[in-house]
């Protein structure tokens, strides 16, 4: 069962005409079985320990920080404030930057799948992007703001609206070529 709560909300642009919608997770992980680890012999729950990889000794919370791997066990601390400093702001908006044939999109670069729903409007703004979309077998591809990180979206026709899907970058696995030519430039 989808969520009720929106993964994002804003605004679908294409040249001067926008509509509002309202994106969710098309699928969910609420029926999944999940376990905890425990002491066979006390049943209770157990908790796990943050200790230095090196000295061996246990490290409180208070001191647990990030780190970016530059070498082999080096690291060079990052500190949260820095990482607010190129924290992605959201627009709010999926500007759909170019249309291409469906066939174009290899089926390994798509992640997350993500219905859209009108919000506060008719259909009728959509439906004829919709249409022509479905009737060439085309889809619109643009970029959004979630969760702090920009991704690109494939935007297709779905039965009552536009179906949305993450898509991988190309540096996100080294088995996958090169998007150049179907990603938004």
């Amino acid at each position: 069962m989808a969520s009720s709560q929106p993964l994002w909300k804003g605004y679908l642009k294409l040249s001067l005409v926008s509509c509002p919608i309202a994106m969710f997770p098309a699928s969910s992980s609420s029926e999944r079985v999940s376990f905890r680890q425990i002491n066979k012999q006390t049943g209770n729950r157990l908790k796990q320990q943050l200790v230095d990889s090196v000295t061996g000794d246990v490290v409180e919370s208070g001191q647990k920080g990030r780190g970016y791997e530059i070498g082999r066990n080096q690291f060079m601390p990052v500190e949260d404030e820095e990482l607010e400093a190129l924290r992605l702001e959201s627009t709010h908006t999926i500007d759909i930057e170019k249309f291409v044939p469906r066939s174009e999109i290899d089926e390994r670069y798509l992640d997350s799948p993500i219905t859209s729903r009108r919000r506060i409007m008719s259909d009728r703004k959509r439906s004829p992007i919709r249409e022509a979309m479905a009737r060439k077998n085309m889809v619109g591809l643009g970029r959004v703001v979630i969760s702090r990180r920009e991704r690109i979206v494939m935007l297709e026709p779905g039965e009552k609206g536009l179906v949305a899907t993450t898509l991988h970058y190309a540096y996100e696995s080294e088995t996958l070529r090169s998007i150049s030519t179907t990603s938004p430039t």
